[in-house]
């Protein structure tokens, strides 16, 4: 009896076969060879770290169904970044952080970004809606169509992902 080929020579194959492949796919998408060259090697590692390449079946339609889902999250930080920059120019001079805090608030709204994927839509858009339009459960649970006791969960749940993604709030 055989053993099945372990995990890493499926990656391995995987990645020598369609590599090339995918890096011209996201060139021609992002006319930009050095992100297309990291996101390229971000869908490797996510799928190495996600699951058996022996389960895929039909390699470069899965390959590219997640690297446009990489995409769409570095375009989400992306605008996250310029939209919280943009918010900083409306600062009094004296109230703009300084450059080592400002690279500390950019990377923590991207580690609560991370965080917010791992949740459902409606948690992510009750976060959203409470943090940065200032509605109310009431609020929120009317546009979402669900229940005020929804809304709550949702919200505890994102307030703690978020709370725990970023080391410095969460050390003691």
């Amino acid at each position: 009896m055989l053993a099945a080929p372990p995990a890493s020579a499926d990656i391995q194959t995987l990645y020598v076969d369609h590599h090339s492949w995918l890096l011209r796919w996201l060139q021609r998408r992002l006319h930009d060879a050095g992100l297309a060259s990291d996101l390229a090697q971000d869908t490797f590692v996510k799928i190495l770290v996600s699951r058996s390449c022996s389960e895929i079946i039909q390699p470069r339609p899965f390959l590219a169904t997640v690297a446009s889902r990489l995409i769409a999250n570095h375009c989400r930080r992306e605008e996250l970044e310029r939209a919280y920059l943009d918010a900083l120019l409306h600062l009094p001079e004296a109230s703009y952080p300084s450059p080592e805090t400002l690279s500390i608030l950019v990377e923590s709204l991207q580690l609560i970004d991370r965080a917010l994927d791992k949740l459902s839509s409606k948690a992510r858009s009750a976060f959203l809606m409470a943090h940065l339009d200032g509605m109310s459960y009431v609020e929120i649970a009317e546009q979402l169509d669900v229940s005020t006791h929804s809304v709550k969960k949702y919200l505890s749940k994102a307030n703690l992902l978020c709370f725990f993604a970023v080391p410095d709030f969460a050390s003691p």
